[in-house]
């Protein structure tokens, strides 16, 4: 019974190192990865997230007064409208 019980902590010693060391070994990997992830980044040509975020928002911001714009374009050309009718009308 002693003996299984020490070829039993042994199996789990061996299990949890090997568990360790497969950790070990997924951030190695993963910090692989990222690195080569960042020089192929550092090779193209890419916006960071905050340039792109600053450009997007202006973007919304021009959008917004273009149509305040185009909602006023139509406004004054019922204006003229009306006052080139007026001006007809008062000529014949």
């Amino acid at each position: 019974m002693q003996v299984e019980n020490k070829l039993l902590d042994d199996l789990a010693r061996v299990a949890g190192g090997a568990l360790g060391a497969l950790s070990g070994l997924r951030g190695e990997v993963e910090a692989q990865l990222r690195q080569q992830f960042e020089r192929i980044l550092s090779q193209m040509d890419v916006v960071s997230r905050e340039d792109f975020e600053a450009v997007k928002e202006i973007a919304v911001t021009a959008r917004a007064e273009q149509e305040t714009l185009a909602e006023r374009v139509v406004v004054l050309e019922a204006q003229i409208a009306a006052l080139a009718a007026q001006v007809k009308g008062s000529e014949g």
